[in-house]
């Protein structure tokens, strides 16, 4: 079986965000909740909408056009 790409979830003090997302995607963000809990060895799933930061987080660290850009503005 693939390991999903989600690690586990670093404890930081959040920023509130209100976000809305489709009813299907919130199903899936809670089925990934829970295949997220049996491969990390949690008894209880994250709940789902502890999951968008780090998705985010580690989408935006896997692109590889932004980090360049981002890197040639830090320069």
């Amino acid at each position: 079986m693939s390991r999903l790409r989600l690690g586990p979830i670093v404890e930081e003090k959040p920023v509130k965000l209100t976000v809305e997302l489709p009813g299907g995607l919130f199903r899936q963000l809670a089925d990934y909740a829970r295949v997220h809990a049996a491969e990390n060895g949690l008894a209880e799933p994250v709940p789902p909408e502890r999951l968008i930061a780090p998705m985010v987080e580690r989408f935006i660290a896997a692109d590889r056009g932004f980090v360049r850009r981002r890197r040639g503005q830090d320069a």
